[in-house]
């Protein structure tokens, strides 16, 4: 029997354990596991896109584990009552290619997604960061704060967003956790005294959500919105003043901020920093950039802490997804 953890148990798990605690938990899983990038078999994600969006499968594997995650986004999906991204992943066992855990990850995705930005920032934000900017209040916002104040240290939000009812969903629900949190009335108003600037936005376009003369120096940035070809959040000049850190670059050449720089433009995958092979942040007036696409490592990692934290417990069910004959050459006997 495969284990399966669904959306009930998955709140469950979370209300049990706490999110920044799993966060913080999956950050340190993906530390040691881009400590290890190199025994790690990895391709970018295989996307099927249309006008209104895209489809995506997200695979990994080292010698024990595989694992994909399935995940879309669909920009105008709020409108019609749908949520921007979904997703659910497998995990196999390498040895006999029989899948052992399953998990829905919209809520996992948001988990994973702050902390691989937290890890990122430990790395890369200025000592003693304590403000972060954050320029798009949807699905993810909540949690990126969480994973920043559980890692990094940040207490204060400057909240910027055009939709007003996103904004005050999350000061209603960060508030009451003890953040300090300004309603910004512009792009330029949120990134004051900021020490941290995430830009998390949804519309598939080239966006200059950040524009050059907006980003003084000293500053991380934290840019996760920009996923898919065609979709960018930063004004191409900022990537010119800046040391760029990414993922896996194969991966954020199609789909992130480099879509907009030479092939040649130099940036350093975060694996090489963990292990000491690159620099992360050199100096206190240095902008540093994390160009965040999603990669499939976060997903792997995600997976696993999930697995190991509710073996044995009831937040896991079984679920007849593998097919097993008592002769397993005899498949047909199943149907007598």
């Amino acid at each position: 029997m495969t284990q399966f953890v669904g959306v009930k148990d998955m709140t469950r798990w979370i209300t049990r354990d706490g999110a920044p605690a799993i966060i913080r938990q999956i950050a340190s899983v993906i530390e040691n596991d881009l400590a290890r990038w190199e025994s790690f078999d990895k391709i970018p994600r295989v996307a099927s896109h249309t006008p209104g969006g895209v489809i995506e499968l997200m695979p990994i594997s080292d010698n024990d584990d595989y694992s994909f995650k399935y995940v879309n986004g669909h920009p105008t999906n709020p409108a019609r009552g749908f949520q921007t991204v979904v997703a659910f992943g497998v995990l196999s066992d390498v040895a006999t290619g029989y899948p052992v855990f399953m998990s829905e990850m919209t809520l996992l995705t948001a988990l994973r997604t702050a902390a691989m930005s937290a890890v990122a920032a430990q790395h890369l934000a200025p000592a003693g960061a304590i403000r972060m900017a954050m320029i798009g209040a949807g699905s993810q916002a909540e949690f990126q704060a969480l994973g920043m104040r559980e890692l990094v240290g940040i207490q204060e939000l400057f909240i910027y967003d055009t939709d007003a009812r996103a904004v005050k969903k999350l000061r209603n629900n960060l508030e009451p956790l003890g953040f300090r949190i300004k309603d910004a009335d512009s792009v330029e108003d949120a990134l004051e005294g900021a020490d941290i600037i995430t830009t998390c936005t949804a519309d598939k376009q080239r966006a200059h959500v950040l524009t050059t003369a907006q980003v003084g120096p000293g500053v991380h940035i934290n840019a996760i919105g920009g996923d898919c070809p065609g979709k960018t959040e930063l004004d191409a000049d900022i990537l010119h003043r800046s040391r760029v850190f990414v993922e896996f670059e194969e991966q954020t050449r199609i789909e992130g901020e480099l879509q907009q720089v030479p092939h040649d433009f130099p940036v350093t995958e975060l694996w090489e920093v963990v292990t000491g092979r690159a620099h992360g942040r050199r100096s206190g007036d240095e902008i540093t950039v994390f160009d965040s696409v999603g990669f499939a490592l976060a997903d792997f990692c995600a997976l696993k802490v999930c697995r190991e934290a509710t073996a044995g417990t009831d937040l896991q069910v079984d679920i007849d997804l593998v097919a097993e004959p008592a002769d397993p050459k005899d498949l047909y006997s199943l149907l007598s």
